[in-house]
């Protein structure tokens, strides 16, 4: 994801020419042949994709010796915002737009600023974000970056108030590094595929912060930031920070999301407990706010999503019809803009009047105050803005369970989800200024008599958890699995491969019957057909209420005792995602309700020859269970 200076990197004379995120991936230091790592994308070229940037000379001193493209919409107005957008590796200013900035600036009437790393300064064309002379205060990148949001300035009418950068990837990471070097420049900042500030100072803790990442605490993050504040003399407004992650990105682990979002909380003064937890598009998101309830720090999970940006081609921004995005490498389309939650982040997606303080209005008007409810029930609201409203949020007891953007304003209420009586329901809108008003004056009564309805529940594996183990056939010169993913069937080393997976099931009731489970898994990677060798092979699902020994993957994992054994079977699949067959009554019988349930992998019989899958863990992997309360 990042390569060095050549004046700098031995690792980048020996590979010349080559991507170093393909290299991290690869492995460049070697490994058994028997793990395979996950399936790689070949790396692309440095794309050259037509462009109506302007390329601008002379903005400054540009001590990091960086490229700078603008664009300029039409009909722009006095005093408009400004959005500084950071490629990744192996892209160039013109590849960034694919991911919807330009045009969301036609149609928002912003100005967008595209800084271009040069192949001189780093082969692999990515911002030095590792590096100290070139993320700080005063020096290299980070200074020219600076220099040419000065330039915009002095040509253009510009709010220096509404000045924002984005970035994915190298850029994710320079990202922070802005808003450190210079919170009075920049007034929010949103993060893709990157991680914290302050996560590396050389090429090796580079690699390090990339994958696995690196793990402190919110204090020690916060510190980092606050420190390069200090030496600035900085005691101004923090910057918001929007972080975007795919589950699926082996190149910047999602780990960096988790570290990221626990800096920038620290800097707020915030927990680290998210005030809002919805789901948009299919997507988990996350919002953290302060005690007024102000969005400061939010994170978004695109599942099964690799190292990339999230668009949506086929979708037209609100109220035109401008897509949303053009595919192209490291544009992945998730069926969600990206672009559009991010510009919405910032405050940019509607005709904002300057100074509007006034409020939308908002009133729950179904069902009705005093209403008896059961099964489920259709929540709507209606609201109202002198310049328009952004989003509606809908509440049961003052928690935020659906979001609506666009009217009508509704959502499909399952009451089954909460006990029987007396519950309040509301609803929170927004502008596009980010006044909002809420109306929390609706109080039904829940009464769902007779036998309860169904719940459905899904669990992600808990990753750090999660693992796999090699031995031989009888289970001897048993080791811990390395690479990412998780492996089975028989390896080129002639050692049969177990996975391990480990749900949380401690949130189904103590009292619940469970009358259905099955787990989802996500292919990676494969050579040979496991499931013909020999013929007939099944794939098979061992069930441990608890964990197998700690609940860690180890060695004596691999032969340990199961609660049930070959409960379910999963069928052969090549690409994509498969269901396993329902549990057995045994398998039900094993689900844990009060801690975590492990779940072994198995081939049922060993392959005669080479042949083996990866799956994917963490998130990609969910058990589904369905119980009655």
């Amino acid at each position: 994801m990042y390569t060095q200076h050549p004046r700098r990197s031995w690792l980048w004379s020996r590979f010349s020419g080559a991507s170093l995120t393909a290299l991290l991936l690869a492995g460049v230091t070697g490994c058994d042949p028997s793990e395979e790592g996950p399936e790689l994308e070949p790396a692309p070229e440095v794309s050259e994709v037509e462009s109506a940037l302007t390329q601008v000379t002379g903005f400054g001193s540009n001590p990091g010796n960086l490229l700078m493209y603008r664009h300029v919409p039409s009909g722009m107005p006095a005093n408009a915002p400004l959005v500084v957008v950071l490629h990744g590796c192996m892209q160039t200013a013109a590849a960034m737009e694919g991911s919807g900035w330009t045009a969301a600036a036609n149609l928002y009437k912003f100005y967008a600023l595209y800084p271009q790393q040069q192949s001189s300064n780093n082969g692999a064309t990515c911002f030095n974000w590792f590096e100290p002379g070139d993320s700080t205060r005063g020096q290299g990148e980070a200074l020219s970056i600076k220099q040419m949001v000065d330039s915009m300035k002095a040509t253009y009418s510009i709010d220096p108030s509404r000045v924002y950068v984005a970035g994915f990837s190298a850029g994710g990471y320079m990202v922070p590094a802005l808003l450190a070097a210079y919170p009075e420049v920049f007034s929010a900042g949103s993060i893709n595929s990157g991680g914290p500030y302050g996560c590396a100072a050389n090429s090796t803790a580079g690699f390090s912060c990339m994958s696995p990442g690196v793990d402190k605490t919110p204090a020690a993050w916060g510190d980092a930031v606050r420190s390069a504040w200090s030496s600035a003399g900085y005691s101004g407004p923090r910057p918001p920070v929007s972080i975007w992650h795919g589950t699926s990105d082996y190149t910047v682990k999602p780990m960096n999301m988790t570290e990221a979002m626990e800096q920038w909380t620290n800097v707020h003064g915030i927990d680290q407990t998210a005030d809002t937890t919805e789901t948009v598009g299919g997507f988990p998101h996350k919002v953290y706010r302060d005690s007024a309830g102000t969005a400061l720090v939010e994170t978004w999970e695109i599942t099964n999503m690799g190292h990339a940006v999230g668009i949506d081609p086929q979708y037209s921004f609100p109220g035109s019809t401008t897509a949303c995005g053009a595919t192209g490498s490291y544009l992945s389309d998730v069926n969600l803009c990206a672009v559009y939650y991010q510009a919405q982040f910032f405050g940019l997606t509607g005709p904002v009047t300057p100074g509007d303080t006034t409020p939308p209005t908002v009133n729950v008007t179904a069902p009705a105050n005093g209403a008896t409810v059961s099964g489920t029930a259709t929540v709507t609201a209606s609201a109202s803005d002198d310049v328009g409203v952004a989003r509606v949020e809908f509440l049961v007891d003052g928690s935020v369970v659906s979001t609506d953007t666009a009217a009508p304003y509704e959502f499909a209420w399952n009451s089954t989800t909460v006990s029987n009586g007396s519950h309040t329901l509301g609803a929170r809108a927004y502008d596009a200024a980010g006044n909002k008003a809420t109306d929390s004056d609706t109080t039904v009564t829940v009464s769902n008599s007779g036998t309860p309805a169904p719940v459905t529940a899904s669990f992600t594996s808990v990753t750090a958890d999660d693992g796999y183990i090699k031995a031989n056939a009888d289970g001897s010169s048993a080791a811990v699995g390395t690479l990412t993913g998780l492996a089975l069937g028989r390896g080129t080393d002639a050692k049969y491969n177990r996975s391990f997976l480990s749900f949380d099931t401690s949130s189904i009731p103590d009292t619940a019957t469970i009358t259905r489970a099955y787990l989802t898994v996500s292919y990676s990677s494969g050579s040979g057909d496991p499931w013909a060798s020999p013929a007939g092979n099944t794939l098979v699902i061992d069930v441990k209420n608890g964990t197998f020994n700690a609940a860690s993957t180890e060695t004596a994992d691999f032969s340990a005792a199961a609660t049930a054994s070959a409960v379910a079977d999963i069928a052969k699949f090549t690409t994509g995602t498969k269901a396993s067959a329902d549990f057995s009554g045994a398998g039900l019988s094993a689900i844990n309700l009060t801690g975590k349930t492990q779940l072994r992998l198995r081939f049922a019989s060993n392959q005669t020859a080479t042949a083996y899958v990866f799956i994917r863990d963490g998130a990609s992997a969910t058990l589904t269970v369905v119980y009655t309360p």
